[in-house]
């Protein structure tokens, strides 16, 4: 009774020994998740993007800017004149975070305890929750604590006179989810994640299929070019992209309320370079897997770096250098900086500009080598 279901489980060992493609994703799936979990993913955001509002320009204004990038987590990428350039700048993805001198900061701040503080604003990108906490706390620490100096160092001198006011205050203010409710924040990441999974699932097994069918063979006898069968894969697929994108953004708006500020026709019009470019790359793993079990294996392989990388769910700013280079070559990365820049800010076709040349460049790459490897022949 024992030996029979030994033979049978060797028989399968035997088999899966031959499925070397199946044997890869068994040894790569768990390291892939302890690089990826132990390494690139990291909930403590850095290197924020700041562009500084100075309207003191004085020497405390300076320090101050100085303060905040030295502890780490704000990095100052430039200065602004005004509060249309800060929304520019983070409607284009330039900065995450501003900081708002007022005028007179540096006369408030030498004017004693028992006048009016010394106040700054600190406004934050709310499209992200986990970074608005993040910048909020941080910054808020390092005012506190300067404050806190300030207002020991005056005392001293006052021979410790009660202080009536403090002399150093931050006021924080987050624009584009004033409310940091967490659907705003997902439900336009989920147009990405859904279509990447659907898109890229579904054309990986449509050569795989042709292929057991055995209806490869017809294809293989027929005068289409290589280029014309990859493009008659992928545009049955579009309209149901388009329909799947429908139905997540009137879901979205519907069940959890969330805003849609920008161009709506400018939204779906980007959103082609997307959807083409994620069939594409199921078109690549069909070309490679040998059976549509192979190609759904090789679609879910690249869904788990996919999903972690690219901003969907922890911040892009709190990944190690590799992870964020790594990032860049998915399409998702990329289409969720347009998703919510367009959804959340209101970006125009401008300000969203650097992402289309990225997604256009991977489709085009991604298009040249599914057709290269595609052979009309069995095989």
């Amino acid at each position: 009774m024992i030996g029979r279901p030994l033979s049978i489980a060797w028989k399968e060992l035997l088999q899966l020994r031959r499925d070397r493609l199946t044997l890869a994703m068994m040894a790569a799936l768990p390291l892939a998740q302890l690089l990826l979990f132990g390494y690139a993913i990291n909930t403590d955001v850095r290197h924020l993007r700041t562009v500084v509002f100075d309207q003191d320009r004085s020497a405390a204004s300076r320090d101050l800017a100085r303060r905040l990038e030295a502890t780490g987590f704000f990095d100052v990428v430039g200065a602004v004149r005004g509060y249309d350039e800060i929304a520019s700048a983070m409607r284009r993805g330039q900065a995450r975070v501003a900081l708002v001198v007022p005028p007179r900061f540096g006369a408030d701040l030498r004017a004693g305890v028992g006048r009016r503080p010394a106040s700054v604003q600190l406004i934050i990108d709310g499209s992200d929750p986990q970074t608005v906490a993040s910048a909020t706390d941080t910054a808020g620490a390092l005012v506190s604590a300067q404050a806190t100096s300030l207002l020991l160092a005056r005392l001293a001198r006052t021979s410790g006179r009660a202080a009536e006011v403090v002399p150093l205050a931050m006021e924080p203010n987050t624009w584009f989810n004033p409310d940091l409710r967490t659907a705003v924040f997902v439900v336009p990441g989920l147009v990405g994640v859904i279509l990447t999974m659907t898109m890229v699932m579904l054309t990986a097994m449509a050569i795989a299929r042709e292929r057991e069918r055995g209806t490869l063979e017809q294809l293989i006898v027929s005068p289409i070019r290589r280029s014309e069968l990859i493009a008659g894969k992928i545009l049955p697929y579009v309209a149901i992209g388009y329909a799947q994108m429908t139905m997540i953004l009137v879901l979205g708006a519907l069940v959890f309320q969330v805003p849609f500020v920008g161009s709506l026709p400018l939204l779906y019009a980007l959103a082609f370079l997307f959807i083409a470019a994620n069939l594409a790359l199921g078109l690549v793993f069909s070309t490679l897997a040998a059976t549509q079990q192979q190609a759904m294996q090789m679609s879910f392989f690249f869904l788990l770096p996919n999903t972690l990388l690219s901003g969907f769910m922890f911040p892009f700013e709190a990944m190690p250098a590799p992870a964020r280079w790594l990032a860049q070559v998915l399409p998702l990365t990329h289409f969720l900086r347009v998703v919510r820049g367009i959804a959340l800010k209101g970006s125009g076709f401008l300000e969203v500009a650097p992402d289309l040349l990225w997604l256009a460049a991977l489709l085009a790459f991604l298009l040249v080598v599914a057709s290269l490897r595609f052979r009309k022949k069995l095989g």
